[in-house]
């Protein structure tokens, strides 16, 4: 699935902002903090079709009963904001299949 993530941002309630206008260290730890599992990923790997960057290694928060993913989202003149969005299993798999190292809590 491959889509644009500021348009989807925009047009949908679909989500939930953790935190913005934050550091990537800081929506990092948030992501850490509230995420069931962490699949931890290089930079410019590509969630939901969006290449995602930051410092390495990129956490991506997942909360498999909500069906949902944390992602850390830069916005280059706003900083970096931690979100969370519903997501198909599919996209997960995915997710589990490019990560580096995997979080249980």
């Amino acid at each position: 699935m491959s889509f644009c993530l500021e348009t989807y941002l925009q047009q949908s309630d679909d989500y939930e902002v953790l935190t913005t206008r934050s550091g990537f260290k800081d929506c990092a730890k948030i992501i850490e903090e509230k995420a069931d599992k962490i699949f931890y990923i290089q930079p410019g790997d590509k969630i939901l079709g969006v290449r995602i960057i930051g410092i390495p290694p990129i956490p991506i928060g997942v909360n498999p009963e909500k069906k949902a993913i944390m992602i850390p989202y830069t916005k280059p003149c706003h900083g970096t904001s931690a979100i969370e969005l519903p997501v198909q299993e599919e996209e997960i798999n995915n997710i589990r299949k490019i990560a580096i190292k995997e979080k249980y809590l």
